[in-house]
């Protein structure tokens, strides 16, 4: 049996290859064909992407961000179709080949896919990839039928001259002989035809429509053995010893070897690995694991916020203000652990490939880091190391790993059965939800005065956590000065114009791995200052709405604008149900503008939402479709952690979930309805994969208080409410 795969081929054998014509993108703008082997030609140290015209007229975009829900594919070869003036039933787009000179992001310096930053980094690298593509079949069609480059058109994948027409393929490889324009002219807004088409399908919906597409799930090679490990039950614990002899026992069993990360059982399918595993003991050194509760962890971090820590933004006298106002209002927030949970635990697939190298089939996030961990782990170049980049069933940022801590643990059991075999590693739904590399717990003191006359004058707020950022790669990028951007990034510029501000943090050290989770630190900075707000707002007698209107629309007119719309949307003013309450929430991030109110009345001492109104200002919206999608799976996936969702360690550091019966999912039911607008803008585009989750937990959670009369400052709200 052969492996199942979508893309499987080499930067090499995708340039070299022979019935058609490639353009590459660098910047500063320099484009040019490549006709031969890609060696030869002086490689570019910028962002590169590709675009491929074949002899059977399919236009070919490979896409440097990984496809797992959030629509790159359909992004970035929107943007290349709109400028090629491509027939878009013959546009396809894979997964670059890892190559961070061509494929880097510009922000990070490798090949990664984060920041909701796949649109945002390449929105003129891939329109000028079109237009290059464009200027070389208008060349080589004018050079044939002898006429001026100027006299041809192009239109949905044809070139027409008079009563002369050709598809792109007819051309495909004259084009590949002409030299690609430098600089090609870019279409005025007015002329676009793909960009902000609310109606293009999704290059990638009727391969997951129909099964067709390949996941690393797929993947299939002669004589693979199947590997789960045995991790330990509390974080920092080490392997002391084990006794596999029940395990080895177990029909289908082939294996069992100490690495890294645990023991790792081989079997020759997965049933035979999980239940060797199931009889498999192992002793734990527990010396350096974490054996506090989430309960003291809290406690601890609370503690830590009742002094300032390294400042992140300092302006005006603070402490005098406090002082002076004539109403202050105190608030400590906790925020628990948190689990990615994809709808797809980790896998992947790796197997010998000829002259020692291997080859991973693996839904890469952090592509560079993840190929050079395999390499090291295999004691090989990374020039050894074929990495096929598969689909993957969401990530959240758990595949968007610093460390490689997935990649790693790949390799290593690959070689601990003598690297001669191919190997898939297979994570269970409980290994994903207890595997850690969690949102990190969090705590957080505000402290806000009022003047006589209901002004906000004073804003201190101190965030206490873990950095996942510390010890890694990131670190000396993301920790300045003892500040952590991604800790208290949406708290160190709030959207609002108060004249004494102070905002500092304490970076936390521990056992428990953390990791950014979908919009990273907005995710909790977002609820403390829109909760925050609100409630000042209360006290000072002003309207949630005008409240923050008169306070950011100077500051931050377009997050105004987005505030407007949802408030307008929802008829905030209207008279409601005596059971029902509005919540509104505004929060930038990600370069975009999202502003959320949410319908909510109480039942059975829960939240129910009924109806969210979503107003998004992201810049020129691409894919309008997609762009809905986004938000509406946002508002989800924020309802799921707000209402619901917490991993706790008992007592002893035991980490207490394991499966979706007890870490659980928003059900189809509980969905509310979404309305989103999307705001007209001609500014550039700005991401879209994150910022539809920051707003909703503070919408909610200012309903709820307006019900309920108290406030909720440690979610989920299910557990506050009944605790």
């Amino acid at each position: 049996m052969t492996a199942v795969q979508q893309f499987n081929t080499t930067r090499r054998a995708f340039l070299g290859g022979a019935g058609g014509f490639v353009v590459a993108v660098t910047l500063p703008v320099r484009l040019r064909a490549q006709g031969g082997a890609p060696g030869d030609a002086p490689r570019p140290f910028d962002p590169n992407a590709f675009v491929h015209v074949g002899a059977d007229d399919i236009v070919t975009v490979l896409v440097k961000h990984i496809e797992f829900g959030q629509g790159p594919w359909t992004g970035l070869a929107t943007l290349v179709a709109e400028e090629l003036d491509a027939d878009w039933s013959k546009v396809r787009a894979e997964h670059a080949p890892s190559d961070p000179k061509l494929y880097g992001d510009p922000g990070f310096g490798v090949q990664i896919t984060g920041g909701s930053a796949s649109i945002r980094t390449s929105y003129d690298l891939m329109r000028k990839a079109g237009a290059a593509a464009r200027g070389m079949l208008v060349a080589a069609a004018a050079r044939a039928w002898n006429a001026p480059a100027s006299d041809i058109r192009v239109e949905n994948g044809m070139l027409i001259y008079g009563d002369k027409s050709a598809s792109f393929g007819s051309f495909a490889d004259a084009a590949a002989k002409e030299a690609a324009p430098q600089d090609p002219p870019l279409k005025a807004p007015a002329d676009f035809r793909y960009i902000g088409n609310p109606d293009l399908p999704k290059l990638d919906t009727a391969a997951k429509s129909t099964g067709a597409a390949m996941f690393t799930l797929d993947v299939y090679r002669d004589g693979m053995l199947t590997a789960v490990v045995r991790h330990a039950d509390k974080f920092g614990a080490k392997v002391a010893g084990f006794d596999a002899d029940a395990a080895r026992a177990v029909p289908g069993v082939v294996d069992v070897r100490q690495i890294g990360s645990g023991v790792a059982v081989f079997g020759r399918n997965t049933y035979a690995a999980l239940q060797g595993r199931k009889v498999l003991k192992v002793t734990w050194d527990e010396s350096r694991a974490e054996t506090r509760s989430s309960e003291q962890i809290a406690t601890d971090w609370l503690a830590a916020s009742r002094e300032r820590g390294a400042v992140a933004h300092a302006q005006g006298d603070v402490d005098a203000a406090l002082a002076a106002a004539a109403t202050t209002l105190d608030a400590d927030y906790v925020f628990p652990f948190l689990a990615h949970a994809p709808m797809e635990p980790l896998d992947a697939v790796i197997a010998p490939a000829e002259g020692g190298g291997v080859e991973v089939w693996l839904g890469s996030q952090s592509v560079t880091i993840d190929h050079q961990t395999i390499a090291d782990a295999c004691g090989i170049g990374m020039d050894k190391v074929k990495l096929n980049i598969m689909l993957a069933g969401g990530s959240f940022g758990r595949r968007a790993q610093p460390v490689s801590d997935f990649a790693r643990e790949a390799a290593e059991a690959f070689m601990a059965v003598g690297g001669d075999k191919p190997v898939k590693l297979m994570w269970t739904r409980e290994d994903d939800i207890r595997g850690g590399f969690y949102r990190p717990l969090s705590g957080h003191r505000l402290r806000g005065g009022l003047d006589a006359d209901g002004r906000i004058v004073a804003w201190e707020h101190v965030v206490v956590g873990q950095s996942f950022a510390t010890d890694t790669p990131f670190e000396s990028m993301l920790i300045q000065d003892g500040v952590d951007g991604g800790l208290v990034e949406g708290a160190s510029e709030i959207p609002y114009a108060v004249p004494n501000i102070n905002v500092s943090n304490h970076i936390m050290r521990g056992p428990v791995p953390v990791l950014w989770w979908r919009s990273v630190g907005h995710t909790h900075t977002g609820y403390v200052v829109e909760t925050f707000i609100d409630e000042l707002l209360e006290k000072a007698g002003k309207d949630a709405v005008e409240g923050r209107l008169a306070l950011m629309s100077q500051k931050n007119p377009r997050l105004a604008g987005t505030l407007r719309k949802a408030a307008e949307m929802a008829d905030w003013r209207a008279a409601r149900p005596a059971d029902r309450a509005l919540g509104v929430a505004s929060v930038q991030s990600f370069g975009s503008y999202v502003t959320q109110v949410a319908e909510v009345s109480m039942a059975d001492g829960a939240p129910k939402v009924h109806k969210v109104w979503c107003a998004v200002d992201c810049g020129i919206a691409v894919n309008p479709d997609i762009i809905a999608a986004q938000m509406e799976g946002g508002i989800g996936y924020g309802l799921s952690a707000i209402l619901f969702n917490e991993l706790q360690l008992g007592q002893g550091g035991a980490i207490m979930q394991s499966n979706f019966h007890d870490y659980r999912s928003l059900k189809l039911h509980e969905m509310p309805e979404v309305d989103v607008a999307i705001i007209k803008s001609d500014a550039a585009p700005t991401g879209v994969g994150e910022p539809g989750l920051p707003p909703i937990g503070p919408a909610v959670a200012n309903a709820v208080r307006k019900l309920t009369g108290e406030p909720v400052r440690r979610p989920p709200f299910v557990r506050s409410m009944t605790a």
